[in-house]
């Protein structure tokens, strides 16, 4: 299997647009078993230069029956990956003429791996110095690796799982804010 080529370039607000019409797309191929989409990833961070791959977490009603969708996915243009190291999670990805453009991480409702995703972005957009801070990591990254995605993957994994520490107990205390004022604490699920 051919690795996907991949790029690193300013934000663009061309990725909100995309992300819609993934979202869109996966309601005509989920259906009903669709509860809700968030765009989630660099490209969800407004001013963050990021490789340009739209990173859609679908949330489902069960996890399960996804596996049923697999041919209408592959139909759709998109390679099956199966758990791809994540317990709970389906992952997708799409490519265009070698490019990566998109990846989905499909989860179900209620499944805790959801926060973390949601946390990170939104401590981002929330935190411009640690934003800031990526974006640095995120160039310096690239400039050593711009032909092997895995090495930039991996150059990045421990800032990142040090950041989501934070991000989760940042995100937590906002939604208890959220119950305290009377509005839905987990926005997220349906």
């Amino acid at each position: 299997m051919t690795p996907s080529r991949y790029t690193f370039s300013e934000y663009s607000p061309e990725w909100p647009v995309a992300f819609r019409q993934g979202a869109e797309r996966l309601r005509e191929l989920l259906g009903e078993e669709l509860a809700v989409v968030h765009h989630i990833g660099s490209t969800s961070v407004p001013g963050l230069a990021a490789k340009p791959i739209i990173d859609i977490l679908p949330v489902v009603s069960h996890i399960g029956r996804v596996d049923g969708f697999t041919q209408i996915f592959q139909e759709a243009g998109y390679r099956a990956w199966g758990e791809y190291g994540l317990p709970r999670r389906r992952f997708f990805t799409n490519d265009h003429e070698g490019t990566r453009t998109h990846n989905l991480h499909i989860y179900e409702t209620g499944d805790p791996s959801i926060e973390r995703h949601l946390a990170f972005c939104a401590y981002l957009r929330h935190d411009g110095e640690t934003r800031d801070e990526y974006e640095a990591l995120k160039r310096q990254v690239y400039a050593h690796h711009p032909a092997d995605i895995m090495a930039y993957n991996d150059a990045k994994d421990s800032w990142i799982k040090r950041i989501e520490q934070v991000a989760a107990r940042w995100y937590r205390r906002q939604i208890g804010q959220r119950e305290d004022e009377g509005t839905r604490p987990h926005p997220w699920i349906a």
